[in-house]
């Protein structure tokens, strides 16, 4: 048994029974775990895993940077549109242009609807299933839920015991039929589940609800980029003709037609957010009020380069302020400049790539960054190359780099957004967890505060839910102010000045930055003489999920795991339920589709 302390104050015993769970996620599956439980069946070490390698940024080397986006939208089939819009935000800071007023605002939309969509289908279709038992809700008295939603949402309008007994009716057919369809393989017997049959029915109804709303907000895309997923941007602004009289078989995409059909789509998301999502999440996490786990780093060190802002260029405004906070001081928040090297830097020390000799422990910021596959076996690993059974986690182990802000590993997403607004004392945000906090301990009957409930696999959940409540009221906001600039004669949605590569330098970086659904997303560009010289993303699953760096510090997903215990290690619902609060997509920080034929799951105890 051997018990180590890690630098960023983390004590790791790999010792007990190691448990692997391969792969970890629902649907974005390239990431496997590894940890060390002890006799009283307590996480002791972790060790996360990204099974393929990335290589968009080898792809991209030598291309028209005007074609960029194209190429790293397609890094993920779920966060479509994130990493469009950072490469051509990065395209544009080489390049010095600025887009016009009306492409601003419809990419704020479109940014905000994504983020929107990915929170909800997040929640009810890759993590609620980690909290609520849909074999439990055929129990149910549809009569007592009904009175549960009137309970935590009284605004709701689809509340009767007799829709209810209907969802219930559909759910025994899916059971009866010895196939539970879209709710199979689950650990439905494990005792992790605490919801009663009412809140497993509230639930399930609104997963399916959110089934079908889920195809509706994103049409929003399909106007303004052209389709979903994978809608289409441009350098210099968006490919959207305005024409408020016009037709769509005119070459007029966004007319008033178009433009009222989208508020109506954004106030139904807004309404859903408000009445299903966020009285879903403070509901059931009151069952679970004893369950405050998974903080990891989200307790220490958090991470946001800060986004969205009502003044295009201007980072005051910011409504998603930046910055860093190091070892749990909330009350002290450090910039952050993505173009510093001496800030973000990513390390490849237990990573599968190579630096080239002498500098395999340095960390290198993203203009200078190099992505050089380099697999190679710790003498400990266990298993084969095609085969591992277990990882040698003091050698390269994972397909993901680690970044690393100043040195030290951070978490970033909503939690860490929420977390840092919260500090910098964001109206909108300090209204928002002051009252869910409110709810949550009146339902819960505790008096937690938030520094003692939003560090934690819960508060990380509710964090996502609120922030899916904020981009909803942005949108409006938004909306609005789109509608005042066309209205005020602006029509343009392109700035094409600096179009022709004959115009650019013969040498320029820059750098895109988005909150994305998952986290802080940058991508990093160095052109010369026309041509993409240099390209890297780190995206919010890299930050979260990459391995040690050189001196040993470990990253947020590994972090969250340490101290939780554990109904059964046989029945992993309790490694799940916190890594998928990260909402963990591993595509992103892999690039690279598996070949068909893979395992779906494997879980494995020693």
């Amino acid at each position: 048994m051997t018990s180590t302390q890690t630098p960023n104050g983390f004590s790791l015993d790999n010792g007990g029974r190691r448990i692997v769970v391969d792969p970890i996620t629902r649907i974005e599956g390239h990431m496997r775990i590894e940890a060390n439980v002890d006799e009283h069946n307590i996480i002791r070490n972790a060790v996360s895993t990204g099974t393929m390698w990335r290589g968009l940024e080898v792809i991209l080397k030598g291309r028209d940077p005007r074609d960029a986006w194209a190429f790293v939208e397609r890094i993920c089939g779920v966060c479509t549109g994130c990493h469009a819009l950072a490469s051509v935000r990065a395209v544009e800071d080489a390049l010095d242009i600025r887009i016009p007023t009306n492409a601003f605002l419809i990419r704020q939309i479109m940014e905000k609807v994504l983020a929107w969509h990915d929170h909800v289908v997040h929640f009810y279709h890759l993590h609620a299933l980690d909290w609520v038992n849909p074999v439990n809700a055929l129990k149910a008295d549809p009569r007592a839920t009904s009175a549960l939603q009137l309970a935590v949402s009284p605004n709701n309008p689809k509340s009767s015991p007799g829709y209810f007994r209907d969802v219930q009716n559909r759910l025994k057919k899916f059971v009866e039929s010895g196939q539970l369809g879209i709710f199979r393989n689950g650990y439905w017997d494990s005792s992790a589940y605490l919801l009663p049959p009412e809140a497993d029915l509230m639930a399930v109804t609104h997963y399916l609800e959110a089934l079908d709303f889920q195809k509706e907000i994103v049409k929003v895309h399909t106007i303004l980029g052209g389709k979903n997923p994978h809608p289409n941007y441009m350098v210099g602004g968006v490919p959207c003709a305005i024409n408020i009289d016009g037709d769509m078989a005119a070459g007029a995409p966004l007319n008033m037609e178009r433009l009222n059909f989208i508020k109506l789509k954004l106030q139904e998301a807004f309404e859903f957010s408000q009445n299903v999502y966020v009285p879903d999440v403070i509901a059931i996490a009151s069952y679970y009020k004893n369950w405050l786990y998974g903080g990891g780093l989200s307790a220490k060190n958090l991470m946001d380069y800060g986004d969205c802002p009502t003044v295009q260029g201007d980072p005051s405004t910011d409504r998603f302020p930046g910055g860093v906070i190091l070892n749990g001081n909330w009350d002290e928040i450090h910039p952050i400049d993505a173009r510093d090297p001496e800030q973000v830097q990513e390390f490849v020390t237990h990573s599968w790539y190579e630096y080239g000799a002498g500098r395999e422990d340095i960390g290198l910021h993203p203009w200078e960054g190099v992505t050089d596959p380099h697999y190679v076996l710790g003498p400990n690993t266990k298993g084969t190359r095609t085969n591992i059974q277990a990882v040698d986690e003091e050698a390269k182990y994972s397909w993901v780099k680690a970044p690393r802000w100043r040195g030290n590993a951070c978490e970033v997403g909503p939690l860490a957004r929420y977390i840092l607004a919260y500090s910098k004392g964001v109206p909108y945000v300090k209204a928002q967890v002051d009252d869910a906090l409110g709810r949550f301990n009146a339902l819960a009957g505790t008096s937690l505060t938030p520094r003692e409930a939003l560090p934690t696999t819960i508060g990380r959940t509710l964090a996502r839910a609120l922030e899916a409540h904020y981009c909803a009221q942005q949108l409006l906001d938004d909306y609005d102010a789109l509608i005042a600039n066309i209205v005020n004669g602006d029509l343009a949605t392109a700035n094409v000045a600096k179009w022709d590569p004959a115009t650019w330098p013969k040498e320029a970086k820059g750098v895109g930055l988005v909150a994305a659904p998952r986290g802080g997303l940058g991508h990093w560009i160095k052109i010369r003489d026309g041509r993409i010289e240099n390209y890297q993303c780190v995206v919010p699953s890299t930050w979260n999920g990459g391995p040690r760096d050189a001196k040993g510090n470990i990253g947020a997903f590994e972090a969250a795991l340490l101290g939780m215990p554990m109904s059964n290690p046989e029945q992993p619902v309790e490694i799940l339920r916190t890594l998928h609060s990260f909402d963990p997509c591993m595509a992103c920080a892999t690039h690279v589709m598996a070949p068909d034929g893979d395992e779906l799951a494997r879980v494995t105890v020693r």
